[in-house]
């Protein structure tokens, strides 16, 4: 019988799941919201799942303690594409994908004095012919991004945040110059009930060791994919805390205070 993982279909998961071998490992992609719902059914053994999933289900799943999907400062792939300055937006399309990218939009644009009405679509920048501002992520929001660009800077950090009048407001610097925090966007969690073997965390382990030994390489085969430029998915990539190292854990216990739920994760040990 196959053990069954999920991982999201984004490029930020590459590194993780490029080189994944082991017997019997079964990966499942879909989206967060999807794998979410799979994971707490039991349908998956293991899965990426999103902070604001993990936090609101704390008293049923377990946690991996050494994963995570998390950055300090900015990310690129979870932006509020928008026309007004946040304190003006009165319309947002939120992305159907992602409830902790939701959670923490809303926890920024109140905090700025907004109260937009939020309406969850499907699709792209074309929203914004309707609404003040769009919230992408993953890969979609990417090559939004790489779509505005008139060409890429020699020195990434310099990536400019407007564009002829349409602003770019990416949600994890947004956190970071409220906190000075990372921010976790997901973390590997299970149901407590049943822990995944060791011989799988073992797995994942080793795929992440060479994922990130190989990061060029990953990331121009997800460039090739995506049709955007190497440098940009490299830079994209090599930004990414996948550990869950302790400033990683302040970060989430950061964001469930915010969110007013408690934290008290039930770590893995075997």
């Amino acid at each position: 019988m196959s053990f069954r993982l999920g991982f999201p279909p984004y490029a930020n998961v590459a590194p993780l799941v490029r080189f994944l071998e082991g017997e019997g490992l079964e990966v499942v992609h879909a989206p967060p919201t999807a794998l979410n719902r799979l994971l707490l059914e039991g349908k998956i053994g293991l899965s990426l799942a999103s902070s604001v999933f993990y936090l609101t289900h704390q008293e049923a799943l377990g946690l991996l303690p050494d994963f995570s999907v998390a950055v300090l400062g900015p990310v690129y792939s979870v932006n509020l594409f928008h026309k007004k300055p946040l304190p003006e937006l009165r319309r947002v399309a939120l992305t159907t994908e992602s409830a902790t990218s939701v959670a923490l939009l809303k926890l920024l644009l109140k905090e700025a004095g907004a109260r937009p009405e939020y309406r969850r679509e499907e699709g792209g920048l074309e929203l914004l012919e309707a609404y003040d501002g769009v919230l992408l992520i993953g890969d979609r929001a990417i090559q939004a991004y790489a779509g505005l660009l008139p060409s890429l800077p020699e020195t990434p950090h310099e990536l400019p945040s407007a564009f002829r009048g349409l602003k770019v407001t990416d949600l994890a610097m947004a956190w970071f110059r409220r906190t000075r925090l990372p921010f976790v966007f997901a973390v590997w969690a299970y149901r407590l009930e049943d822990p995944p073997p060791k011989g799988v965390v073992q797995a994942l382990r080793r795929a992440r060791r060479k994922g990130l030994a190989r990061l060029g390489e990953v990331a121009r085969g997800e460039a090739e994919r995506l049709r955007v430029h190497p440098a940009l998915l490299e830079h994209y990539l090599w930004n990414f805390r996948y550990h869950l190292e302790a400033p990683d854990r302040l970060g989430l216990e950061a964001f469930a205070e915010a969110l007013g739920l408690p934290f008290g994760p039930h770590f893995y040990s075997a």
